[in-house]
């Protein structure tokens, strides 16, 4: 049963050896020549694989892999009872809240410091277990880095997931998500971070004043 449909993969609920599992298909894409889009699919495929074992020697909740398919380029992985953090977050207490964004922050800077890139930081991307366990997945657009960079564009994406899905609580949670974020990395770093991340807002910035400008001067002519 297809859950969920991507610019590149699509999520299927199966049954699996009497286990309930997601399949994880990446399709082929018909502006590539097949030679290539087989090399990039497979590719991509192991390189996720690869990522969420790599988390979890990071000390972070993933889905357990099964069975890696490359003829078909699909991966085979644990079904997570639970409900994604995007669909309870807002209806959390203020404590509540908090704490699970500290934790949400622990487990990034646990990423981070072992150089594992999400790609994806998005609270749909983050299930919590009835055990209170959060679980990150989809790395489909991860990497392995220790660039500052990557890291800032990493949490720049988590505050922005804030802002468009938890608006009313966005400044509060990202707060908890940075106080989490430094139990990890420590403040120094944290500190370091949180300038970056206020250097790529400032480029987005400009570049949408920049296409403003561009457009205002487009239709004048």
């Amino acid at each position: 049963m297809l859950i969920k449909k991507g610019a590149e993969a699509n999520l299927f609920l199966e049954r699996w050896h009497n286990k309930k599992v997601i399949m994880k298909q990446r399709f082929p894409k018909k502006y590539r020549l097949p030679e290539i889009d087989e090399r990039i699919r497979n590719y991509r495929t192991i390189h996720e694989s690869q990522l969420l074992h790599h988390a979890k020697e990071a000390g972070v909740s993933t889905p357990m892999i099964f069975l890696v398919n490359l003829k078909d380029s699909n991966i085979i992985m644990e079904f997570i009872e639970g409900k994604q953090v995007k669909q309870i977050l807002n209806k959390l207490s203020f404590k509540e809240r908090k704490h699970l964004c500290r934790q949400i922050g622990e487990l990034i800077g646990q990423l981070h410091y072992s150089g594992v890139i999400h790609g994806d930081l998005t609270t749909s991307n983050m299930i919590l277990t009835r055990n209170g366990n959060v679980v990150f997945v989809d790395f489909g657009l991860g990497e392995k880095s220790v660039e500052l960079e990557l890291r800032g564009v990493d949490l720049h994406l988590m505050k922005r997931a804030f802002q468009s899905t938890h608006f009313l609580h966005a400044e509060e949670c990202f707060k908890a998500v940075l106080e989490g974020y430094a139990k990890v990395v420590g403040d120094e770093m944290t500190r370091v971070i949180s300038r970056k991340i206020i250097e790529i807002e400032s480029r987005g910035r400009y570049i949408s004043e920049r296409r403003k400008v561009n457009n205002d001067l487009s239709s004048k002519g």
